[in-house]
């Protein structure tokens, strides 16, 4: 039986990551606007020693979305920052798009997280995939899956450099001899690549960790070689024991072969539950999110995720042929065109009901013993070092996982008691990186 340890983000997604929560929801619409409310959820996940709270983002609305779910995209870096004034020990995890960004400025504003937040950043990778990105960016068209990828190589290796311009011990703090820092200890990127060019050290000295820890959640070949690279946590993984054992596995192959320790990278999929006091009422809460899922919204939902514009598309016409016999460039556009290939005469509206609540995320529904137990089952197997917990309904679903299933596995001496160190790099069990 494996004793490494247990890793878990909580994943914030206002209401919660289905697009029915926010109908079940008691309180007013309007409070997940509000700090408040991420600061109880927050607050929630440091109480239950969770390693990180984790938040998305979408840098493009489609108007179906707006009709259908909360639209409360905020600003991931500056929902966290005030997030770590009202926490002191849990990781803050954003996402950051290197499509549609800037690796001077992100690595800037990821390391000030770190400073401010005493080492708790992390960065959440992703390439972008809806094309409704690029107009928002003054872009006539979004890049192809193998430019983003290639872009998203650079941007990563460019923000490292940024954050390495510092040695650790540049400052110097000699008042009598006026030296603040020492220049001899400060080294500028000078990156010059096919898409970047970028000479300028960072604007203050290293931070707390070092570099904030990486995410990646991409399950293409091409996220996989990006993850191995540069990645300490991947967030992606198969739905089948037996497949998210090979992932791992692969992952971590790929990670020495570049040089890296397999151990350093972590491996947290999404895992999207409802949970009630008995396994019957786990079910029934699950059934009301479904009855109250809309149709409408499912089958465009399926096709933006999948970074398809869901104007181009009759729902209630089969999806074209010529889309699922090609090779897929993501997790979400494979579900889409598995279920597609099932029912190759079906309308789409009917293939969207496939993949279900949370744009396809794997759902689990039960007890909280039945999810202390699919969490080691799944981690004994070498599938997973824990999961990024996705509650169906939000605060619901993470208070009753830190009320009932952490207990349960601190009983079963497979989870911490207490935070061991101060930074998400301790909590996480990862390396500090040198300059």
């Amino acid at each position: 039986m494996s004793q490494r340890p247990l890793h878990f983000n909580a994943f914030i997604w206002p209401n919660g990551y289905h697009e029915s929560a926010w109908r079940l929801a008691e309180d007013d619409v309007r409070n997940v606007l509000g700090l408040p409310y991420y600061a109880d959820i927050a607050r929630t996940a440091e109480r239950g020693l969770l390693d990180s709270i984790f938040l998305a983002d979408n840098i493009a609305i489609a108007d179906y979305r707006a009709t259908h779910l909360p639209q409360v995209q905020f600003d991931p870096i500056a929902v966290l920052s005030a997030l770590a004034a009202t926490t002191e020990h849990v990781g803050l995890i954003g996402t950051g798009s290197t499509t549609y960004n800037e690796p001077w400025e992100l690595a800037r504003r990821f390391a000030t997280l770190d400073h401010l937040s005493g080492g708790r950043a992390g960065w959440n990778i992703v390439t972008t995939v809806t094309p409704l990105a690029a107009a928002n960016f003054g872009q006539r068209s979004h890049p192809d899956h193998a430019d983003r990828y290639a872009r998203a190589g650079e941007f990563v290796e460019v923000a490292a450099r940024v954050w390495d311009s510092w040695a650790d011990d540049a400052i110097v703090g000699d008042r009598e001899g006026g030296v603040w820092a020492d220049r001899s200890k400060l080294a500028a990127p000078r990156f010059h690549g096919r898409f970047y060019d970028v000479e300028g050290i960072q604007p203050f000295p290293r931070s707390p960790q070092g570099r904030p820890v990486l995410v990646l959640a991409g399950q293409s070949g091409a996220g996989v070689e990006l993850a191995a690279r540069h990645a300490d946590m991947a967030f992606s993984g198969p739905p089948s024991l037996e497949a998210a054992v090979a992932f791992r596995s692969d992952l971590h192959a790929k990670a020495a072969a570049q040089g890296r320790d397999p151990d350093q990278v972590l491996v947290l999929p999404a895992l999207m539950v409802t949970l009630g006091g008995t396994e019957a009422e786990a079910r029934a809460r699950a059934q009301r999110l479904e009855e109250l899922s809309s149709s409408d919204f499912r089958w465009q939902n399926a096709l933006y995720t999948a970074g398809l514009d869901p104007d181009g598309y009759d729902p209630d016409a089969p999806l074209p042929a010529s889309l699922w016999q090609e090779p897929s460039e993501s997790t979400r556009t494979d579900q889409l065109y598995a279920a597609a290939r099932a029912q190759p005469e079906a309308p789409l509206r009917e293939v969207a009901q496939r993949v279900r609540g949370g744009a396809g995320h794997t759902h689990f529904v039960g007890t909280p013993e039945q999810l202390a137990e699919h969490v080691l089952v799944w981690q004994d197997a070498g599938a997973v070092d824990g999961f990024t917990i996705m509650g169906s309904t939000l605060p619901y679903e993470l208070t009753a996982f830190v009320d009932h299933v952490i207990p349960i596995l601190q009983r079963r001496n497979r989870f911490r008691t207490e935070y061991a160190g101060t930074t998400l790099r301790d909590h996480l069990g990862l390396a500090r990186p040198g300059v």
